[in-house]
């Protein structure tokens, strides 16, 4: 990609991420990594772009003009899916911003709609429903890290193999989604990954809701923005220059590369998680992010010992159920 086209397309992201007139800080986050993953930090002053983006409110159809290949087109169409389904699913107006831009870069309707509409679910299908309103306010008025009623603090309602097993196969479920072609396949890591959390808390009595394992992960420094832009973007971006350059040893061994972390990621995650909860939710968000640094570095170094178990899985999932995955998490 030149100048022009990368800029392009990092403005596409940009409009998709305030599509639905929210400046949320976790979009603006995943545009700025975008910015990293394409290489154009060191030559677009990105606090000057934002301005002009967000005050001048360029035409979308002429941003959309230097993409004159059907791979950049879809790469931004992708890409702009990502941005939308970061912060959760797409809302309506997201949704009519992702129709408009399917058009204008010339893409097949049925095909661009579906994938909006899987990613949209994929995101949808970590949320759980809201309490009751009577829950809610009994949880306001209870101590901030109290459990369940009758719960032994540090004391889970599964035994150790079953938690290990539980994180393990998540790890191993998680980095296979990374080895698979499908971008959509990566849409499906961080969902998963709140599940994880969801289901550690909930196994230690804790109420748990989505937004809490959000902010778990957010406050590990990896939550809905970094990690997803680097998996989600590394996986599109090395599609286009493996497809654009021949590069396909190159792209195999990026995606190797980004299977490992992602196991790693998801595994010192579980990890912090049933520390944290075992131990009454009393960790600070320092220790938090230093306990998941430390337990990230050992995790790296297994990843190698699962990689066939992480092939294997590869082959068994099927992209079409990636709902039911996450669901069942």
């Amino acid at each position: 990609m030149d100048q022009q086209q990368t800029r392009s397309i990092l403005t596409v992201a940009l409009m998709a991420a305030f599509a639905d007139g929210l400046k949320d800080e976790r979009e603006r986050e995943t545009v700025r990594q975008l910015a990293e993953t394409l290489g154009a930090e060191g030559s677009i002053d990105l606090p000057a772009w934002y301005r002009d983006v967000l005050l001048s409110k360029p035409d979308l159809a002429e941003v959309v003009k230097p993409l004159d290949t059907p791979g950049l087109r879809q790469y931004a169409y992708e890409m702009a899916v990502g941005v939308v389904n970061a912060d959760g699913a797409q809302n309506d107006a997201e949704a009519a911003f992702l129709a408009r831009l399917a058009r204008l870069l010339d893409l097949p309707e049925a095909a661009s709609s579906a994938m909006a509409q899987q990613a949209s679910a994929v995101a949808a299908a970590a949320e759980e429903p809201a309490p009751p309103a009577a829950a809610v306010a009994a949880a306001v008025a209870a101590p901030a890290a109290a459990a369940a009623a009758g719960t032994v603090l540090g004391k889970a309602s599964v035994s150790d193999a079953e938690m290990d097993k539980t994180i393990l196969t998540a790890s191993i479920t998680n980095a296979a989604l990374e080895l698979l072609p499908e971008t959509i396949a990566s849409m499906a890591i961080i969902p998963l990954q709140m599940r994880l959390v969801y289901r550690i808390g909930k196994s230690y009595g804790y109420e748990m809701d989505s937004s809490h394992a959000r902010d778990f992960i957010a406050t590990l420094g990896v939550g809905l923005t970094s990690q997803y832009v680097e998996q989600f973007g590394r996986k599109l971006l090395g599609g286009l220059l493996g497809g654009l350059g021949g590069g396909i040893g190159r792209t195999v061994g990026r995606q190797a590369a980004s299977s490992g972390l992602t196991f790693a990621t998801t595994y010192a995650m579980g990890r912090v998680a049933q520390r944290y909860y075992a131990g009454g939710r009393t960790l600070d968000s320092a220790s938090l992010k230093e306990t998941f640094t430390a337990l990230l570095g050992e995790a790296r170094g297994m990843a190698p010992k699962y990689q066939a178990q992480i092939e294997h899985a590869a082959k068994t999932i099927d992209t079409r159920n990636l709902v039911s995955l996450v669901r069942q998490g």
